[in-house]
Formats: structure tokens, C-alpha cells, sequence
């Protein structure tokens, strides 16, 4: 211990960072244990090397930015494409990935978010409304579509009970591979190492860019291979309409001409120049996607000849992309670009005795974010698609991106599927259905497949103004 303790300490004050030692003298033997492993897991040239440089900016010419070009909606090549995904869905090679390290706080929700009840009729949570999906394309395309699940080290524990508890909504745990993401250190705004306890240093998930090296690190692209699974449909867990199976994108990702193959994307078109989600553009010949927040106002805000925003793809967290291309960024020592974020990060108080909550931002988060790969692509697609069909994320209790928001658009999604097939469905003035109407994955995964209830005349003919309905 004597000299573990002493190789560290010594690595520490090469870089000024011995402070986080100094309740060495009163812990027991197991929590220094605990704390020179921590610090043995740190990359400290890199700590050092972010810890030294300034705040994120956009580092991209914005003279040289043009809108990234993009498939848009209705586009007549789908169809072929579509045939050419479905033949990687029998063939059982496409798995389902989602990015579920986060937790319901800011929902009021006390457990992981992949647990919240999301569904506008029922309540189902976000975990089994994906596990519906994926059971109903396993048996559609008769093989067993593998789902990884990254946690993170905050849920991981709460996330496999939340799976066990619920039986792990009929799958094969074998087939349900979950995984924590890594984690990065939070340091203060003069670049120290913070302590959540005199034990435990102050650290933070790493991202959802951290995806990449977790899925190598635990093991699962190694799984993957051995599984023959090429590609991977990629999500996150807040969006309770992602279309996790979906042959054309697919399809699209895998054998288009204008696609490497390696990574593609989903986009919907801002709602206006304000929503706070990322954009799609076009730099140096690559795709790339900047926070709404780099972007400055007169790209954003900038309009074509017809009055529509220039800058209008804006990301859904939505990604198809081969275990090749995994396997192959992630050889080495590989990590995506780290982008700092001014947190309030919980710290231990020396004078207080007792680990603090702030009030206010007090440190600096490190993230990746998944989007940064594209670049790392020799060719990336872009495909527009759908808010109404495939976006209605769960990310505030109130407002925009609320739970009350989702339901909406969930109705209006299950509204207009019904309505396709003579269902009559009340509407409000401005349009949305004025129901609660929930359409479950075994029923019809895809619009086309209420087709065969219609004709049987299975279908609800009306649905009355603020009524529940289950199809």
C-alpha cells in the first residue's frame, strides 16, 4: 500500500493535484484502497491537458459552413432500400443500441429515466415500450435482434433491478446486454480534482460520445461479431417514437452509393430558429453537427428564398452504424473529442465536514458527444425524417420536450395512423387530436400494418373528444 500510495502521490504532485490526498491519514484501509484505484483509472495527461484548455467554442470556419445536404421526406429511392434492410433483419444482422445512463431527475422521476411511465394511455416506461418494438420486428423478421443497453454508474445498479423486477419484459437476458459507460473526472473552474468524499473523487458519466469506448470496453462489439451482427440502430432512451427497427433507414445506412456505411443519421426540421437541438452542417467535406448554442444567430436565424430556416436539420439522436467502423475507432487508445460544461457538481466540504449540494454551477463537466463521430465516417448520409412520427422526447417535466408535449404528439401520431383507415378522430383547432390514443408495437409497428385490422374491421370507427383509446 506504502508504495502504490507513494507512485501515485508523486504522479499527483508532478501535476499539482495532491490536495485530493489529504484525508489520507484518517481513512480506513479500504477506502484508500478505493481511492488509489480511482485515481489509478485517470488518464492524467489528459486530465491535465483539458484542465489547461479554455471553454468549448465552435472550432469550425464559420465563413466556409453550409446547410448538410439530406434525403428529405417521400424520397422515391426508400422503397428499394427498404427490401435491402429487411434482408439484414433476416439475416440477424442489426442489433438495437440505447444510451440510457441518464436518470428521471429533472422529470421529478426518482430512478432511471428508461423507467419513467411514457406511454399517454397505459403509462408503459420507456424500457418496455422499446422491448414491444423490438419483440414485434423479431417476429416479423423471424431472428433475434440483440438489444445492448448502456447505463451508466449512477443507474446501472437500479436499471438491472428495473429489468429483472419486470421480467425483463419477456426477453432472454442473454439477448439484453447491459453495460455502464464510463465515467470522466469534474474539476473546478482553476483546473483541480475535486472529492465527493474524503474517499471518492468527484466524477461524472463520460457522454453519450462515451458509447463508442464502452461498447469495446465491456465486451459487446466482441459479442456482436461473434453474433454476425453488422450494424447497429443506434437511440436514446427519452424518445418513447424512435422507430428502433426501421428496414429503409437501414437499408439507406448499409448499401446506398452516397453512404460509407458506417455511420448515418436522422434529422427533423427545427421548428424555428430557437429549439434547442443540435444542427446538421456541412464543413470541409464532412457532415458535422453544432449545438444550437455555437451556431450563431445569423446562421441560425438565416432563411432561403422561400422564407425556411437555411440551417434546419436538427438532430434526434438517431443513428444507424456498422460494428466495423466500432471496431475500428475504438483499436488503442481511442476517446471522441471532450466537451466542457459548466455543472453544479456535488463536493465535500472540508469546513463543513459533510458533502454540498450548490445552488450554482461550481465545476466543469467533461462529455463526448456520439455526433462527433460522423466526421471520423469517409462518407455520411443524412435522412429526414418525421417529428410527428418519430420524435417526442421526454426531457422536461413542463414545456417543450415535457411529458404532457409527448403525449401530444404520440395522440397525433396515433391519430393520423388511425384516421388513414377511416377511423374519425376529433381534432382541436389547431389541429391536434383532441384524445388520448395509445397504438401498442404488437398491434402495428408500422403504419401499413393496420391495414389488415381495417379490412377485418377491427378498428374503432370513431373516437369520441377526451376519451381514452387502446389499439
Amino acid at each position: 500500500m506504502h508504495d502504490r500510495y507513494e507512485s501515485i502521490r508523486q504522479a499527483l504532485d508532478a501535476i499539482g493535484q495532491t490536495h485530493i490526498l489529504r484525508h489520507w491519514g484518517s481513512l480506513q484501509s479500504s477506502q484508500r484502497t478505493d481511492l488509489l484505484s480511482q485515481i489509478e483509472e485517470l488518464d492524467l495527461a489528459m486530465v491535465t491537458r483539458l484542465a489547461s484548455q479554455a471553454d468549448d467554442g465552435a472550432k469550425v470556419d464559420f465563413a466556409t459552413i453550409e446547410p448538410a445536404p439530406f434525403r428529405a421526406i417521400g424520397d422515391a429511392t426508400l422503397p428499394s432500400f427498404r427490401a435491402a434492410g429487411e434482408e439484414l433483419l433476416r439475416g440477424g444482422r442489426v442489433a438495437a443500441f440505447t444510451v440510457a445512463g441518464g436518470q428521471g431527475t429533472r422529470l421529478g422521476w426518482r430512478g432511471p429515466k428508461g423507467s419513467y411511465p411514457a406511454t399517454v394511455v397505459t403509462g408503459k416506461p420507456l424500457f418496455r415500450v422499446f422491448a414491444e418494438q423490438i419483440a414485434a420486428a423479431e417476429k416479423r423478421f423471424g431472428r433475434v435482434i440483440p438489444w445492448y443497453i448502456m447505463t451508466s454508474p449512477i443507474n446501472d445498479h437500479d436499471t438491472r433491478s428495473f429489468f429483472q423486477d419486470n421480467n425483463w419484459f419477456g426477453r432472454s437476458p442473454r439477448d439484453t446486454l447491459l453495460f455502464p459507460q464510463g465515467t470522466m473526472p469534474s474539476i473546478t473552474f482553476d483546473g483541480k480534482l475535486m472529492l465527493e468524499t474524503p474517499s471518492m473523487l468527484a466524477v461524472n458519466p463520460d457522454g453519450h460520445g462515451g458509447s463508442l469506448r464502452a461498447l469495446a470496453a465491456s465486451g459487446a462489439v466482441e459479442d456482436m461479431k461473434g453474433r454476425g451482427i453488422e450494424q447497429i440502430s443506434y437511440f436514446q432512451v427519452d424518445n418513447p417514437l424512435v422507430k428502433i427497427i426501421d428496414p429503409a433507414f437501414i437499408g439507406l445506412h448499409a448499401t446506398a452509393a452516397d453512404s460509407s456505411g458506417e455511420m448515418s443519421s436522422k434529422m427533423v426540421r427545427k421548428r424555428d430558429a430557437a429549439e434547442k437541438v443540435g444542427v446538421f452542417c456541412h464543413h470541409a467535406g464532412k457532415t458535422i453537427v453544432l449545438e444550437y448554442s455555437d451556431l450563431p444567430k445569423s446562421l441560425s436565424e438565416a432563411t432561403d428564398t422561400s422564407g425556411m430556416l437555411r440551417f434546419a436539420a436538427g438532430s434526434v439522436a438517431i443513428h444507424a452504424i456498422s460494428v466495423a467502423f466500432v471496431d475500428r475507432l475504438t483499436q488503442g487508445d481511442f476517446a471522441l473529442p471532450f466537451h466542457r460544461a459548466k455543472k453544479k457538481v456535488p463536493y465535500y466540504c472540508d469546513t463543513a465536514r459533510c458533502t454540498i449540494e450548490p445552488d450554482a454551477p461550481n465545476a466543469i463537466k467533461f462529455e463526448a458527444f456520439i455526433f462527433d463521430a460522423l466526421v471520423l465516417a469517409s462518407k455520411s448520409l443524412l435522412l429526414e425524417t418525421s417529428r410527428v412520427e418519430e420524435f417526442a422526447p421526454i426531457k422536461n417535466s413542463t414545456g417543450e420536450d415535457s411529458p404532457s408535449s409527448s403525449h401530444q404528439t404520440q395522440s397525433n401520431r396515433n391519430g393520423a395512423w388511425l384516421e388513414r383507415f377511416g377511423t374519425q378522430i376529433p381534432r382541436r383547432a389547431n389541429g391536434d387530436v383532441d384524445a388520448r390514443i395509445e397504438i401498442s408495437a404488437a398491434t402495428a409497428l408500422f403504419e401499413d400494418d393496420l391495414a389488415g385490422l381495417a379490412a377485418a374491421g377491427q378498428l374503432p370507427k370513431r373516437i369520441a373528444a377526451d376519451t381514452d383509446a387502446v389499439v
